[in-house]
């Protein structure tokens, strides 16, 4: 029979283990949602401009939110237009198959990102300025990160608080009446 003290080291090992699974699952679903909305909103305010025009300040909106200069991701080029793409046609009128549209690039751009060694996930957590920053304390954004710019507008931990209490900037914060996890 093992000894408590093992017994009860064992079971914390158990949970400690539960937790940081929970914490990464948590952390790529939520990065993931959170540049959906993004998405979504940047193309509900452009619905009403020509689509290859929409299209275009879409993507150049998000490029600039994540520091990317787009000549370093030419490989990539043609399933983030295919995302914005999605979005943009889903803002001028939602259905069934604009969603599966937007379902279907996300899946796209996220294998092309898997690809080259990261995911949606990792790169909205290291590179949005709308990046939740309880992200960093799960996955912490790599020094060597190609194109790293400072984000000092993305809440730190704080003590008092719990990690995944510290949210995101006041200004990426949903609309009042939106769910915010």
């Amino acid at each position: 029979m093992p000894h408590i003290v093992d017994q009860l080291q064992a079971e914390a090992a158990v949970a400690i283990k539960a937790m940081r699974d929970a914490a990464l699952t948590a952390r790529r679903m939520h990065a993931r949602a959170e540049l959906l909305r993004h998405m979504h909103q940047a193309a509900a305010k452009l619905a009403d401009q020509p689509p290859e025009q929409a299209i275009e300040r879409v993507m150049r909106e998000w490029m600039q939110a994540w520091h990317i200069d787009t000549g370093s991701y030419v490989e990539l080029l043609d399933d983030a237009r295919r995302f914005a793409t999605a979005f943009c046609a889903d803002a001028r009128g939602s259905t069934p198959a604009t969603q599966a549209a937007i379902r279907e690039a996300t899946e796209a751009l996220d294998a092309a990102l898997v690809r080259h060694g990261t995911s949606i996930a990792d790169q909205m957590a290291w590179r949005s300025q709308c990046a939740h920053g309880w992200w960093d304390m799960v996955v912490p954004t790599p020094l060597d990160l190609p194109g790293r710019a400072e984000r000092p507008g993305i809440p730190r931990f704080q003590p008092g608080l719990a990690f995944w209490e510290i949210g995101c900037a006041e200004r990426c914060r949903p609309p009042t009446g939106q769910i915010e996890p």
